[in-house]
């Protein structure tokens, strides 16, 4: 986390250039938002954001080095700086003058405070210009939280709105969202609001109160099903019935989940850690986590008849005359 970070720049202690690395947006958005705090900066005065995607490089310097009119120092950013990474020269849109930047970090503007973002996993740590950065800007990892990292945020989260939150409530959270802050952020102060003068956030408030997209809902079913809970994988069903989706859909989601599941324990007995796993297939390392950890409920052969399943399942949704719920409802209530 960047509690240090954050304390430091709320003590007023900020350094004339910032580089963040990371994808976490929940992160960079906080990060920026406290600085604008402790500029004093109201509404956006003095704040200039480039996308250097789009712009050059130099532009930005030549902002940073401008004198501000309504503030003792001015906010630049600098997102998306692609300059940092391996790239492709055919496909980049915009020139970088990076001696220019380079002699500037040596000495940049007194006042002025300069954010660069690389919303990127790792940089090219080959380039001169990524050496020079790393050697005079205050670098910050704004990389996604581990699990148990996330619980602990969650905490903070919930204590900044004067509430506590129960164990059982944070996993259904993670669970359902997964560990993008920014979404649970959201959620938190949801929670908070609807709890009023009550002050526990449980299991129950979440779940009755969580905002879910359809794969998530479709994740927790599949859970329930391999758990052998055809309550709670029927309820959540019929939720879905509810909100007017089509069974046709469901079984797909369904079927593209155990296809992942099956990759996921078919790499992991190839010796993959987790994280290699989530590059591998391009999901939430969390997604992975919770598959490995769901293991003893489903093997390898259970995955391979719901598959099968799930293919008869699409064949009969397309041609049979029975009424399409209740094909997706009997294979709920199947062993």
């Amino acid at each position: 986390m960047l509690s240090k970070e954050w304390k430091q720049i709320e003590a007023g202690n900020i350094s004339p250039v910032y580089l963040l690395i990371g994808t976490e947006q929940y992160l960079i958005d906080e990060t920026i938002h406290r600085l604008e705090k402790a500029l004093q900066l109201q509404d956006g005065e003095e704040k200039t954001i480039f996308d250097l995607q789009e712009t050059p490089v130099e532009a930005l310097v030549e902002e940073s080095n401008t004198v501000p009119f309504f503030a003792d120092k001015k906010l630049i950013i600098g997102k998306n700086a692609t300059f940092l990474k391996a790239s492709d020269k055919t496909k980049e849109k915009v020139s970088h003058q990076l001696d220019y930047l380079d002699e500037w970090l040596d000495n940049p503007s007194p006042t002025s405070i300069t954010v660069f973002v690389a919303p990127y996993e790792k940089l090219d740590e080959r380039k001169k210009v990524t050496k020079k950065m790393k050697q005079t800007a205050n670098v910050l990892e704004v990389k996604p939280l581990q699990s148990n990292d996330v619980s602990v945020w969650i905490k903070n989260e919930v204590g900044k709105h004067g509430k506590a939150i129960e164990d059982e409530a944070i996993q259904v959270l993670v669970e359902t969202l997964g560990t993008n802050l920014l979404q649970l952020s959201g959620e938190i102060e949801k929670l908070s609001t609807f709890l009023g003068e009550e002050k526990t956030i449980t299991a129950l408030i979440v779940e009755n109160l969580l905002t879910r997209t359809l794969e998530q809902d479709v994740f927790q079913l599949l859970n329930a099903y391999f758990k052998g809970n055809k309550t709670k994988a029927i309820q959540i069903y019929h939720d879905l019935l509810r909100q007017k989706e089509e069974p046709i859909m469901i079984n797909a989601l369904l079927a593209s989940q155990v296809r992942l599941q099956l990759n996921v324990l078919y790499l992991q007995n190839k010796g993959y850690p987790v994280t290699q796993i989530a590059k591998q297939l391009k999901v939430n390392p969390y997604r992975v986590k919770l598959i490995v950890e769901s293991k003893p409920q489903m093997s390898e052969k259970k995955l391979l008849v719901a598959m099968n399943r799930l293919a008869d399942n699409d064949l009969e949704l397309k041609t049979s005359s029975l009424k399409r719920e209740r094909i997706l409802e009997l294979f709920l209530l199947k062993d």
